[in-house]
């Protein structure tokens, strides 16, 4: 299989034209990634590419957004003029990519939307997690420590927001809110958006800690903005009064799953690739024409704390 990895996505379907060759067929897969840079991000391409490396009938081509809205646009489009037998997407934000990823769908491209939604269902299968769910289970998480610390579900809390509008940071806000509203005595004492960025999360961190004497928890949507957090906080040696919740819960060297192991983070929530799910859909798509999938799967999510043993 060949794997490519591109900015520029007009240069990087020249590189796989032709893909369907005389001779054995050959399917081609275009996966629009939002933004490459994220760790996250970086372990769905690299999933995607292992599994399907395994298939020698498949090219798989990857097109970096860099969380530019524009250029998401821009590279689907020149993924319909391609005409993969595959498109999937992780949308950059909801509105923006709907319209592109409906003239793929309704010009008999197959899609996947991955992880994140669009406006309108312009997909064959949307195949994703319950943010609001982790949000509220991230919520509960936090209710318990603060039980833990003070007897009673009270103290200040940081949170950390993603991208503004993407259906991850809408529902995680939601659902962690939807818990803290039942309890008067836990107050949001400073509210950021620091995109999903552990560098931006940092400075913002350092503006809350300037603002804010006293803080309990940090609540960040993602693992590397909650670390950001952390390390704004060991910066000004007050990582110890707080705690550090995020999701992600990516495993390997600097993961979610390790940073709560070394101590760095209190929790984090395991929030699935997805990938895994994709390539299974996406295979039968390819190669059986009766093949109905679901419009939706959803993928469970799970806590790790230190308790929690480390994936093998």
């Amino acid at each position: 299989m060949r794997f490519f990895v591109s900015v520029i996505a007009a240069a990087l379907l020249a590189s796989c034209g032709g893909t369907k060759q005389a001779g054995a067929k050959k399917y081609l897969v275009a996966f629009s990634q939002c933004n490459n840079a994220e760790p996250y991000r970086a372990a769905q391409n690299a999933l995607l590419t292992k599994l399907f490396s395994q298939q020698q009938d498949v090219d798989l081509v990857i097109a970096d957004a860099q969380q530019d809205n524009s250029k998401q646009v821009a590279q689907i489009e020149a993924f319909i003029r391609q005409k993969p037998d595959l498109l999937i997407v992780a949308p950059n934000e909801r509105a923006p990519i709907t319209e592109v990823m409906g003239r793929a769908y309704k010009g008999g491209i197959p899609v996947i939307c991955l992880e994140r939604d669009i406006v309108e269902p312009n997909y064959t299968t949307y195949i994703k997690s319950d943010n609001r769910k982790i949000g509220e289970m991230a919520g509960n998480f936090i209710v318990d420590q603060l039980k833990k610390k003070y007897g009673s579900p009270r103290g200040n809390v940081v949170e950390l927001r993603g991208l503004l509008g993407v259906e991850g940071e809408i529902n995680r806000y939601a659902g962690a809110h939807d818990v803290f509203s039942k309890y008067p005595g836990i107050k949001i004492v400073h509210e950021a958006v620091a995109d999903w960025i552990q560098a931006k999360a940092k400075d913002r961190m350092t503006e809350a800690l300037r603002a804010q004497p006293k803080i309990d928890v940090v609540y960040a949507h993602n693992d590397p903005m909650a670390v950001g957090a952390y390390l704004a906080a060991r910066e000004l040696g007050r990582e110890k009064e707080m705690i550090f919740v995020g999701i992600d819960g990516l495993s390997g060297p600097g993961g979610g799953i390790q940073k709560v192991h070394d101590g760095v983070l209190a929790a984090t929530f395991i929030y699935p690739l997805c990938v895994d799910k994709a390539v299974e859909i996406g295979s039968r798509i390819l190669r059986d024409p009766s093949f109905k999938p679901e419009k939706t799967y959803t993928m469970d999510s799970a806590l790790v704390t230190p308790e929690t043993k480390l994936p093998e």
